[in-house]
Protein backbone atom coordinates (compact mmCIF):
# COMPACT_ATOMS: atom_id res chain seq x y z
CA UNK A 1 0.00 0.00 0.00
CA UNK A 2 1.17 3.36 -1.03
CA UNK A 3 2.26 5.38 2.27
CA UNK A 4 -0.45 8.79 1.82
CA UNK A 5 2.24 10.54 3.66
CA UNK A 6 4.84 10.44 1.09
CA UNK A 7 2.83 11.29 -2.20
CA UNK A 8 3.50 14.52 -3.38
CA UNK A 9 1.45 17.73 -2.78
CA UNK A 10 -1.60 18.18 -4.95
CA UNK A 11 -1.12 22.06 -6.98
CA UNK A 12 -4.11 23.55 -6.50
CA UNK A 13 -3.70 24.90 -10.20
CA UNK A 14 -2.82 21.69 -12.07
CA UNK A 15 -6.03 19.99 -9.64
CA UNK A 16 -8.71 18.66 -11.19
CA UNK A 17 -11.52 21.05 -12.26
CA UNK A 18 -9.01 24.05 -11.34
CA UNK A 19 -8.06 25.15 -14.98
CA UNK A 20 -12.17 25.14 -15.68
CA UNK A 21 -12.67 27.34 -12.41
CA UNK A 22 -9.81 29.52 -13.50
CA UNK A 23 -10.96 30.24 -17.24
CA UNK A 24 -15.03 31.32 -15.84
CA UNK A 25 -13.58 33.43 -13.38
CA UNK A 26 -11.71 34.90 -16.34
CA UNK A 27 -14.66 34.87 -18.48
CA UNK A 28 -16.62 36.68 -15.85
CA UNK A 29 -14.53 39.48 -15.20
CA UNK A 30 -14.18 39.83 -19.20
CA UNK A 31 -18.04 40.04 -19.53
CA UNK A 32 -18.24 41.92 -16.38
CA UNK A 33 -15.53 44.73 -17.86
CA UNK A 34 -17.32 44.53 -21.38
CA UNK A 35 -20.48 45.51 -19.69
CA UNK A 36 -19.11 47.91 -18.08
CA UNK A 37 -17.10 49.92 -21.16
CA UNK A 38 -20.67 49.37 -23.01
CA UNK A 39 -22.41 50.84 -20.43
CA UNK A 40 -19.96 53.90 -20.84
CA UNK A 41 -20.49 54.12 -24.51
CA UNK A 42 -23.86 53.38 -24.87
CA UNK A 43 -25.26 55.84 -21.88
CA UNK A 44 -24.65 58.98 -23.48
CA UNK A 45 -25.71 58.06 -27.22
CA UNK A 46 -28.90 57.03 -25.90
CA UNK A 47 -28.98 60.23 -23.96
CA UNK A 48 -28.46 62.48 -26.72
CA UNK A 49 -30.87 60.26 -28.51
CA UNK A 50 -33.75 61.09 -26.16
CA UNK A 51 -33.03 64.13 -25.53
CA UNK A 52 -33.51 65.44 -29.24
CA UNK A 53 -37.49 64.09 -28.02
CA UNK A 54 -37.81 66.67 -25.12
CA UNK A 55 -38.48 70.01 -24.89
CA UNK A 56 -36.11 72.64 -23.23
CA UNK A 57 -37.18 72.95 -19.50
CA UNK A 58 -37.70 68.64 -20.12
CA UNK A 59 -34.14 68.58 -21.06
CA UNK A 60 -32.84 70.72 -18.23
CA UNK A 61 -35.00 69.15 -15.14
CA UNK A 62 -34.63 65.55 -16.33
CA UNK A 63 -31.51 64.88 -18.68
CA UNK A 64 -30.90 61.17 -18.37
CA UNK A 65 -34.29 60.12 -17.92
CA UNK A 66 -37.45 59.23 -20.34
CA UNK A 67 -39.09 62.53 -22.09
CA UNK A 68 -42.31 63.54 -20.33
CA UNK A 69 -43.51 63.78 -23.71
CA UNK A 70 -42.52 62.57 -26.83
CA UNK A 71 -41.45 65.84 -29.26
CA UNK A 72 -41.65 64.11 -32.44
CA UNK A 73 -41.53 67.84 -34.49
CA UNK A 74 -37.84 67.91 -32.95
CA UNK A 75 -36.54 65.74 -35.65
CA UNK A 76 -39.44 66.08 -38.19
CA UNK A 77 -38.26 69.81 -38.33
CA UNK A 78 -34.42 68.96 -38.77
CA UNK A 79 -35.13 66.03 -41.21
CA UNK A 80 -37.19 68.45 -43.45
CA UNK A 81 -34.73 71.09 -43.32
CA UNK A 82 -33.25 72.16 -46.80
CA UNK A 83 -30.37 73.05 -44.46
CA UNK A 84 -29.77 70.08 -43.01
CA UNK A 85 -29.21 68.08 -46.24
CA UNK A 86 -27.18 70.96 -47.30
CA UNK A 87 -24.82 70.52 -44.74
CA UNK A 88 -25.15 66.17 -44.82
CA UNK A 89 -23.92 66.52 -48.38
CA UNK A 90 -21.27 69.06 -47.70
CA UNK A 91 -19.82 66.22 -44.89
CA UNK A 92 -20.11 63.25 -47.82
CA UNK A 93 -18.19 65.17 -50.35
CA UNK A 94 -15.71 66.50 -47.92
CA UNK A 95 -15.27 62.65 -46.43
CA UNK A 96 -15.69 60.83 -49.57
CA UNK A 97 -12.43 63.29 -50.70
CA UNK A 98 -10.87 63.00 -47.89
CA UNK A 99 -11.13 59.20 -47.68
CA UNK A 100 -10.54 58.28 -51.48
CA UNK A 101 -6.98 60.50 -51.56
CA UNK A 102 -5.71 58.92 -48.27
CA UNK A 103 -6.27 55.66 -49.47
CA UNK A 104 -4.34 56.55 -52.66
CA UNK A 105 -1.36 58.37 -51.06
CA UNK A 106 -1.27 55.78 -48.39
CA UNK A 107 -1.57 52.83 -49.79
CA UNK A 108 0.89 53.55 -52.88
CA UNK A 109 3.46 55.23 -49.88
CA UNK A 110 3.25 52.24 -47.83
CA UNK A 111 3.54 49.26 -50.92
CA UNK A 112 7.29 51.73 -51.49
CA UNK A 113 8.11 51.09 -47.66
CA UNK A 114 7.19 47.68 -47.74
CA UNK A 115 8.89 46.18 -50.53
CA UNK A 116 11.60 48.45 -52.07
CA UNK A 117 15.01 49.31 -50.39
CA UNK A 118 16.24 52.66 -51.27
CA UNK A 119 18.23 55.27 -50.02
CA UNK A 120 16.38 56.92 -46.89
CA UNK A 121 13.37 54.80 -46.98
CA UNK A 122 13.56 54.44 -43.16
CA UNK A 123 14.24 58.54 -42.88
CA UNK A 124 11.49 59.30 -44.88
CA UNK A 125 9.02 56.66 -42.97
CA UNK A 126 9.95 57.95 -39.85
CA UNK A 127 9.05 61.80 -41.24
CA UNK A 128 5.76 60.94 -42.38
CA UNK A 129 5.48 59.16 -39.45
CA UNK A 130 6.07 62.25 -36.98
CA UNK A 131 2.63 63.58 -37.87
CA UNK A 132 0.71 61.57 -35.59
CA UNK A 133 2.72 63.28 -32.61
CA UNK A 134 0.75 66.67 -33.72
CA UNK A 135 -2.69 67.03 -34.60
CA UNK A 136 -4.25 70.12 -37.18
CA UNK A 137 -4.96 72.47 -34.25
CA UNK A 138 -0.99 72.83 -33.85
CA UNK A 139 -0.24 73.91 -37.35
CA UNK A 140 -3.94 75.91 -38.05
CA UNK A 141 -1.71 79.10 -38.17
CA UNK A 142 1.08 77.81 -41.15
CA UNK A 143 -1.95 75.99 -42.41
CA UNK A 144 -4.34 78.67 -43.21
CA UNK A 145 -1.37 80.76 -44.49
CA UNK A 146 -0.53 78.40 -46.94
CA UNK A 147 -4.03 77.51 -48.40
CA UNK A 148 -4.86 81.19 -48.53
CA UNK A 149 -1.85 81.22 -50.80
CA UNK A 150 -3.45 78.57 -53.00
CA UNK A 151 -6.35 80.07 -53.03
CA UNK A 152 -8.28 77.42 -51.55
CA UNK A 153 -9.75 79.38 -48.48
CA UNK A 154 -14.14 78.60 -49.13
CA UNK A 155 -13.21 75.86 -50.85
CA UNK A 156 -13.63 71.93 -50.54
CA UNK A 157 -10.18 71.60 -51.30
CA UNK A 158 -8.76 73.56 -48.84
CA UNK A 159 -10.29 71.25 -46.16
CA UNK A 160 -9.50 67.72 -47.83
CA UNK A 161 -6.20 68.53 -48.32
CA UNK A 162 -4.78 69.21 -44.54
CA UNK A 163 -7.17 66.40 -43.72
CA UNK A 164 -5.15 64.11 -45.76
CA UNK A 165 -2.22 65.56 -44.99
CA UNK A 166 -2.56 64.25 -41.70
CA UNK A 167 -4.07 61.32 -41.79
CA UNK A 168 -1.38 59.78 -44.55
CA UNK A 169 1.05 58.85 -41.50
CA UNK A 170 -1.60 56.50 -39.98
CA UNK A 171 -2.71 55.30 -43.14
CA UNK A 172 1.16 54.63 -43.98
CA UNK A 173 1.76 53.15 -41.00
CA UNK A 174 -1.47 50.67 -41.53
CA UNK A 175 -1.18 49.95 -45.10
CA UNK A 176 2.96 48.99 -44.62
CA UNK A 177 2.61 46.18 -41.73
CA UNK A 178 -0.62 45.24 -43.66
CA UNK A 179 1.91 44.16 -46.88
CA UNK A 180 4.92 43.42 -45.02
CA UNK A 181 2.41 40.10 -43.63
CA UNK A 182 0.99 39.33 -46.88
CA UNK A 183 2.94 35.66 -47.96
CA UNK A 184 6.26 36.49 -49.41
CA UNK A 185 6.03 33.62 -51.65
CA UNK A 186 3.22 35.47 -53.49
CA UNK A 187 5.61 38.21 -54.11
CA UNK A 188 8.09 35.54 -55.54
CA UNK A 189 5.85 33.76 -58.15
CA UNK A 190 4.71 37.15 -59.42
CA UNK A 191 8.17 38.25 -60.22
CA UNK A 192 9.11 35.04 -61.53
CA UNK A 193 6.01 35.09 -63.81
CA UNK A 194 7.02 38.66 -65.10
CA UNK A 195 4.97 40.52 -62.89
CA UNK A 196 6.29 43.99 -61.88
CA UNK A 197 5.82 46.07 -58.59
CA UNK A 198 2.97 47.82 -60.49
CA UNK A 199 1.28 45.09 -61.47
CA UNK A 200 1.69 43.07 -58.57
CA UNK A 201 0.55 46.39 -56.54
CA UNK A 202 -3.12 46.50 -58.50
CA UNK A 203 -3.60 43.18 -59.13
CA UNK A 204 -2.05 41.07 -56.48
CA UNK A 205 -2.12 43.07 -53.18
CA UNK A 206 -5.00 45.61 -53.11
CA UNK A 207 -7.43 42.64 -54.46
CA UNK A 208 -6.22 41.24 -50.76
CA UNK A 209 -6.12 43.89 -48.70
CA UNK A 210 -9.73 44.46 -48.32
CA UNK A 211 -9.56 44.25 -44.80
CA UNK A 212 -6.67 47.11 -44.45
CA UNK A 213 -8.53 49.12 -46.76
CA UNK A 214 -11.92 49.11 -44.68
CA UNK A 215 -10.27 49.78 -41.74
CA UNK A 216 -8.20 53.00 -43.09
CA UNK A 217 -11.31 53.94 -44.89
CA UNK A 218 -13.43 53.99 -41.87
CA UNK A 219 -11.02 55.80 -39.70
CA UNK A 220 -10.30 58.32 -42.12
CA UNK A 221 -14.30 58.68 -42.88
CA UNK A 222 -15.22 59.33 -39.46
CA UNK A 223 -12.20 61.88 -38.52
CA UNK A 224 -13.70 63.65 -41.78
CA UNK A 225 -16.90 63.31 -40.88
CA UNK A 226 -16.57 64.44 -37.41
CA UNK A 227 -13.88 67.40 -38.10
CA UNK A 228 -15.03 70.96 -36.44
CA UNK A 229 -11.60 73.07 -36.20
CA UNK A 230 -10.61 72.58 -40.26
CA UNK A 231 -14.12 73.56 -41.69
CA UNK A 232 -14.35 76.22 -38.74
CA UNK A 233 -11.04 78.39 -39.86
CA UNK A 234 -10.99 77.39 -43.71
CA UNK A 235 -14.62 77.77 -44.89
CA UNK A 236 -16.12 81.24 -44.68
CA UNK A 237 -19.72 80.21 -46.72
CA UNK A 238 -22.57 79.02 -45.04
CA UNK A 239 -23.73 77.02 -47.94
CA UNK A 240 -20.15 75.11 -47.84
CA UNK A 241 -20.37 74.41 -43.79
CA UNK A 242 -20.45 70.67 -43.32
CA UNK A 243 -22.72 69.50 -40.32
CA UNK A 244 -20.19 70.55 -37.32
CA UNK A 245 -20.49 74.26 -38.47
CA UNK A 246 -24.49 73.70 -38.21
CA UNK A 247 -25.00 73.29 -35.02
CA UNK A 248 -24.37 77.03 -34.55
CA UNK A 249 -27.65 77.76 -36.04
CA UNK A 250 -29.52 76.48 -33.02
CA UNK A 251 -27.50 79.18 -30.43
CA UNK A 252 -28.97 81.98 -29.59
CA UNK A 253 -27.12 85.37 -28.22
CA UNK A 254 -28.99 84.55 -25.11
CA UNK A 255 -30.05 80.62 -25.29
CA UNK A 256 -29.62 77.68 -26.88
CA UNK A 257 -31.83 75.00 -28.01
CA UNK A 258 -30.01 72.21 -26.63
CA UNK A 259 -33.02 69.87 -27.58
CA UNK A 260 -32.56 70.38 -31.36
CA UNK A 261 -29.05 70.69 -30.83
CA UNK A 262 -29.07 66.66 -29.59
CA UNK A 263 -31.52 66.09 -32.43
CA UNK A 264 -29.58 67.45 -34.68
CA UNK A 265 -26.01 65.16 -33.71
CA UNK A 266 -28.09 62.19 -33.74
CA UNK A 267 -29.08 62.36 -36.98
CA UNK A 268 -25.83 63.24 -37.87
CA UNK A 269 -23.79 60.57 -36.42
CA UNK A 270 -26.07 57.77 -37.62
CA UNK A 271 -24.38 57.28 -40.85
CA UNK A 272 -20.92 57.11 -39.52
CA UNK A 273 -22.80 54.27 -37.26
CA UNK A 274 -24.43 52.54 -40.25
CA UNK A 275 -21.03 52.31 -42.09
CA UNK A 276 -18.63 51.06 -38.74
CA UNK A 277 -21.25 48.03 -38.19
CA UNK A 278 -21.73 47.01 -42.23
CA UNK A 279 -17.71 47.57 -42.38
CA UNK A 280 -17.09 45.84 -38.66
CA UNK A 281 -16.23 42.31 -39.87
CA UNK A 282 -13.12 44.27 -42.17
CA UNK A 283 -12.01 46.69 -39.50
CA UNK A 284 -11.19 43.91 -37.00
CA UNK A 285 -9.75 41.86 -39.89
CA UNK A 286 -7.32 44.73 -40.87
CA UNK A 287 -6.18 45.81 -37.00
CA UNK A 288 -5.86 42.44 -36.06
CA UNK A 289 -3.96 41.48 -39.51
CA UNK A 290 -0.12 42.26 -38.73
CA UNK A 291 -0.27 41.50 -34.90
CA UNK A 292 1.01 38.04 -36.11
CA UNK A 293 3.68 37.61 -38.42
CA UNK A 294 2.52 34.60 -40.50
Amino acid sequence: MTDIASSPPIDAATAPGSGQRLRTTTQIYMYVALILVAIIVVVPLISTALGGFKTLSDLRGNPFGMPTEWQWSNYGDIIVSQRYWLQMGNSLVIAVLTVFLTLAFGAMAAFCFAHIRFFGSDYLLNYFLIGLMFPAATAILPLYIRIRDLGLVDTYWGVVLPQVAFGTGMSIMLFRNYFRNLPSELFDAAFVDGCGYMRFFWHITLPLSRPIIATVGIISFVGSWNSYILPLIMLNSESRYPWPLGIMIYRGEFNTEWQLVLAFITLTILPTIIVFFLAQKHIIAGLTAGAVKS
